[in-house]
């Protein structure tokens, strides 16, 4: 079964859904079951009309919710027309919902999809493209995941580490990406460190605020998107980078490093110096190398070798790059920028111009594509 036929027919379907009445998200909802289905039974049994059929498993799916979501508010309707017995209490039971989606039944990878759609409100696209898998192969994780737990008890909390895992990536999303995440992220993460010692729930928390302090310099008119080299640190929150290197220096003393610290320390770092080329990244580099000892992760050795290539030069890093998949996401854009520093400008163009097509975000296409242009005028020049 041909998997980008799939792909390539999602925008259409949820357009015929949201045309019939379907709002955005219950649209995506109902389309991403109908991949599930599809991915089940097209093998054995191929349709002669695939997006008819998408379309009208879909609609099925939409009706299913809407029914089941009708349902839902009239037991909440008769709930507030006559509440049960006794005291409510008044508090904010969204990190608890956070736990109970983070079900021991699941896997941790399973979980954290699962809440990250149910509680965190990212798409499916934007949870995969956090995990480096096609969206497809996120849907049926996400589509499990909900049938493992179905007609369970949910009263048993997940782990600790599952929760803080998708307090990250929330944040993450709310910082680039398209939905304000970020502050619901930090809120919530605050709320965990007053009722835990736990070192990583407080280096989680000094990585989020020294990168929200940087927040109001990372996009200029528009939303264009300004790289750390040239924002404007005088715009920089000193009031929450403060907060989060002090946070940072208690719980690196408790002698119990993990990712999230390790993280903190380079942004720490990052949120010191008073310019770039200031920047102590001989340091940083050994921090990467220590967040490499905890995570041995693809994204962490990219981001190493742009360190490398500011501590030791722009060849050194390209020989670090060298090592690493090219299909790993901004590999091409790191490539333009260290050889633009290595002085290899035609290079340059065509990488930066390379990467702009492939970039994932808007901001992120506009900001390359002048890259590429900017190069190529100093070439003419």
């Amino acid at each position: 079964m041909n998997e980008s036929l799939l792909r390539e027919l999602v925008p259409a379907v949820i357009g015929v859904l949201v045309r019939r009445g379907a709002d955005f998200a219950a649209a995506e909802d109902a389309v991403q079951e109908a991949l599930i289905r599809a991915l089940e039974t097209w093998p054995d049994d191929p349709p002669r009309d695939a997006k008819a059929w998408l379309v009208a498993a879909a609609w099925r799916k939409f009706l299913d919710a809407a029914r089941a979501e009708t349902s839902r508010r009239g037991r909440e309707f008769a709930m507030e027309v006559e509440p049960p017995a006794g005291p409510v209490p008044a508090t904010d039971d969204t990190l608890w919902l956070y736990f109970l989606c983070a079900h021991p039944s699941l896997s941790p990878g399973s979980a954290v999809a699962l809440t990250l759609r149910a509680v965190g409100g990212l798409t499916t696209r934007q949870i995969a493209t956090a995990y480096l898998v096609p969206e497809a192969t996120m849907a049926q994780r996400i589509s499990r995941a909900k049938r493992r737990i179905t007609g369970l008890p949910l009263d048993r909390p997940g782990d600790l580490t599952t929760v803080l895992r998708v307090l990250y990536l929330v944040f993450n999303e709310g910082y680039g990406g398209d939905i304000d995440l970020a502050a619901e992220a930090i809120r919530l993460t605050r709320q965990l460190a007053a009722s835990t010692d736990e070192p990583e729930v407080a280096g989680l928390l000094a990585l989020m605020l020294l990168h929200h302090a940087r927040r109001a310099s990372r996009t200029g008119p528009g939303g264009r998107l300004v790289p750390l080299a040239a924002q404007d640190r005088s715009r920089w929150d000193t009031g929450l980078i403060a907060e989060g290197v002090g946070i940072l220096q208690t719980a690196l003393a408790r002698d119990r490093l993990g990712e999230y610290q390790a993280q903190a320390a380079i942004a720490a770092l990052h949120a010191d110096a008073p310019s770039t080329a200031e920047t102590d990244w001989i340091q940083i580099v050994e921090w990467y190398d220590e967040l490499l000892l905890l995570t041995d992760s693809p994204i962490v050795r990219l981001n190493r070798a742009v360190a490398v290539g500011e501590a030791d030069g722009p060849r050194a890093g390209l020989a670090a790059l060298a090592e690493l998949d090219p299909e790993l996401p901004r590999h091409t854009a790191v490539r333009a920028y260290l050889h633009e520093r290595a002085g290899n400008l035609g290079q340059a163009a065509t990488l930066y111009a390379e990467a702009s097509r492939a970039a994932t975000t808007v901001p992120e296409r506009d900001h390359l594509t002048r890259e590429a242009a900017r190069i190529r005028q100093l070439l003419r020049s």
